[in-house]
């Protein structure tokens, strides 16, 4: 794989665009790839990301993939799109573009998940399969869709895009893909660009996640899928919907997210149904006898009290009687 040459652009270089005159000074590089450079760098809107490639069609194609991120009526998952322009910078060997998009900021989803437990999968693919259904709705394929590929911004924990780079029209040939996340490489099915292609890997997403690595295929690539979903407790309960669409049952993102969201009502039911049903812990023989023996004694201790006292009373009275009639005796006889 050949590195895009715009890899090379010194640290504290100001980026100056030639059509609208924005300035952008390079902080530090993000990532790359084969088709261009992404850098952090500051910017009229504050920090912001910048990719920079030698391809002025694939930056207008990444563009427009913002575009439709940003006609959706909530934030989605694709950062915010700022500006495109021509690059024109000291030293430039070569005609480069560029655009400029939100920094969004957060841990990596593998990252996240490791840190804050398994629970969170389930609640951030339901997010992400409505980000990719109006994605869709706009005539878009995610393709290239992975862990590494997506952070988890907030609070509230917001499930966000960084990279739209394999994101391809619909109907056409995917243009970039990871094997593990990858149907073609499964033989799940075509590497055409359609929404069966991203449920797929947004399942291998949930794979991932669960078993926090991935694992090279096997001999028998479908039964090893199936048996992987069956031995981790988190998508054995989601068994059903997740084998549904590494087959491609699923037409549509918005599809998938009823299934999953009915199967956890049907989950949370059940667990009530078996919570109710549990028996009251049974009271120990022994502890009853003991707790009988003490209310005996506490009983003839009351009365013991009470005889006592009645007892005292009556020779008080005796004593009194006694006193008086020696007095009478003595003084008036």
């Amino acid at each position: 794989m050949m590195m895009n040459s715009a890899s090379n652009i010194p640290l504290g270089t100001v980026i100056q665009g030639k059509w609208h005159h924005h300035h952008y000074r390079i902080v530090k590089e993000l990532g790359k790839g084969a088709n261009g450079v992404v850098y952090l760098a500051e910017s009229p809107h504050g920090q912001a990301a910048l990719k920079v490639s030698d391809d002025s069609m694939l930056i207008a194609s990444e563009v427009n993939v913002l575009k439709s991120f940003s006609k959706a009526p909530v934030k989605t998952m694709g950062p915010s799109f700022y500006d495109m322009d021509d690059a024109i910078y000291p030293g430039m060997p070569q005609k480069r573009s560029f655009y400029v998009m939100e920094y969004v900021r957060g841990p990596l989803l593998l990252e996240f998940v490791k840190q804050k437990g398994d629970e969170w999968i389930v609640v951030l693919m339901i997010q992400l399969l409505s980000s990719l259904a109006h994605l869709h709705q706009e005539g878009w394929i995610f393709g290239d869709l992975k862990p590494d590929n997506l952070i988890v911004s907030g609070p509230p924990a917001t499930i966000r895009c960084i990279d739209v780079g394999g994101t391809t029209k619909a109907g056409r040939a995917i243009k970039e893909y990871t094997e593990f996340f990858d149907r073609g490489y499964w033989g799940f099915g075509t590497r055409k660009a359609e929404p069966t292609y991203d449920l797929f890997a947004l399942t291998m997403v949930m794979v991932n996640c669960a078993y926090k690595k991935e694992f090279k295929k096997g001999a028998e690539p479908e039964k090893q899928l199936y048996r992987a979903i069956e031995g981790h407790p988190l998508l054995k309960r989601y068994e059903r919907v997740l084998k549904a669409a590494l087959q491609g049952k699923y037409q549509s993102a918005a599809d998938m997210k009823s299934a999953m969201l009915k199967e956890g009502q049907l989950i949370a039911s059940r667990k009530s149904r078996q919570k109710k049903q549990q028996p009251k812990p049974a009271v120990n023989q022994n502890q009853q006898v003991t707790s009988r023996s003490r209310a005996a004694a506490a009983k003839r201790t009351s009365v013991r009290k009470k005889s006592g006292g009645l007892f005292e009373t009556i020779l008080i009275v005796c004593s009194v009687l006694a006193l008086y009639c020696a007095y009478v005796v003595l003084f008036l006889l």
